[in-house]
């Protein structure tokens, strides 16, 4: 029994010795013939972004979007993302509702469910800046990018251009904004000396919020602006929201033509519905000339292109009429 075990335990030390032997030659082989640059990004695509380098999957399978109009966007894009943050609490856009049906929510803007995320083993995570206290733990996850997100934002056409980037889908960006330039030409076209003469409210209301209106730097103001519609003296200027309209200063969103958003959920309609009846709204030129339209809530978060064809899409039906074609 004695020798059995000596015989064991020589064994045993050869074994551990050979093994030391191959796993440092292996290393030593390593530190020799390093892999090549064109070894490392044969699968992947080595990217910059604000949070520092990433390498994207070529294949890209199963994208994760910590933002909804980064989705909308990837979408358009022709990358259909796996799963995305949503607005807690609010109906989706109607501009996205056909595309979320099979698309899990990893929870609200500001706090990703960083446990769904792992359990749908992504191929890469799109972020961005409002979430880079927690970039490292994306990054741990899967391959993570960061697209700049300061307030303001900056404009929707960037956006998606930097995205599209990410996704190697560049042509796909430019035709996009090329369809989008060639539909303003349309409206441009079709309101003729209207755009001269048109001044154009946009003003939207939550029942905590109250009343606000959407400056010419917001995405929709980037829109009126490319068209050549004028606004109100009260919404002209470098700014992307108004808030804090009180019911005694109405006035700011009056003009010619209101568009006044609806996000959607019961509070805010019976809010809207109350603002209706009071006998200040009732005063508005907009009010007592039957021009108020009351639009959906991609105009308010229209920070993607599938958001501004929406917004396009009402722009020609309220102020055009049925004289073009929809969106492409």
């Amino acid at each position: 029994m004695k020798l059995s075990l000596q015989r064991l335990l020589c064994l045993f030390l050869l074994s551990f010795m050979a093994f030391f032997a191959v796993s440092a030659c292996g290393r030593n082989l390593d530190r020799t013939n390093p892999p090549s640059p064109e070894q490392l990004t044969q699968d992947c695509r080595v990217v910059q972004h604000v949070m520092g380098e990433t390498c994207i999957p070529q294949d890209l399978q199963r994208v994760v979007t910590l933002r909804p109009d980064h989705f909308a966007n990837s979408f358009a894009l022709g990358i259909e993302p796996v799963a995305s943050v949503f607005a807690e609490g609010f109906p989706f856009p109607k501009d996205i509702q056909n595309e979320v049906s099979n698309v899990e929510s990893v929870g609200d803007y500001s706090a990703p469910n960083l446990e769904k995320i792992l359990q749908l083993k992504p191929d890469l995570i799109i972020a961005n800046s409002r979430l880079e206290g927690i970039y490292e733990d994306l990054s741990r996850i899967a391959p993570t990018v960061v697209i700049d997100l300061p307030y303001p934002p900056p404009s929707w056409k960037k956006q998606l251009e930097t995205l599209a980037t990410f996704l190697g889908k560049e042509e796909a960006s430019q035709q996009l904004i090329d369809n989008y330039r060639q539909r303003i030409e349309n409206i441009k076209h079709a309101l003729g000396p209207q755009l001269d003469q048109l001044e154009v409210s946009v003003a939207n209301s939550s029942l905590e919020h109250g009343i606000w209106v959407l400056g010419e730097d917001h995405f929709v103001g980037e829109v009126l602006n490319d068209i050549g519609l004028q606004r109100p003296p009260s919404q002209r200027g470098d700014f992307f929201y108004i808030d804090n309209i009180s019911k005694e200063k109405l006035s700011d969103i009056d003009g010619d033509v209101l568009f006044f958003v609806s996000m959607g959920r019961e509070q805010d309609e019976e809010y809207q519905e109350e603002l209706r009846e009071d006998p200040l709204w009732q005063k508005l030129n907009t009010v007592q000339n039957d021009r108020v339209y009351f639009v959906d809530g991609y105009w308010q978060e229209a920070g993607s292109i599938l958001a501004i064809n929406a917004v396009l899409d009402d722009i020609k039906k309220y102020l055009v009429g049925g004289s073009l074609g929809t969106s492409n």
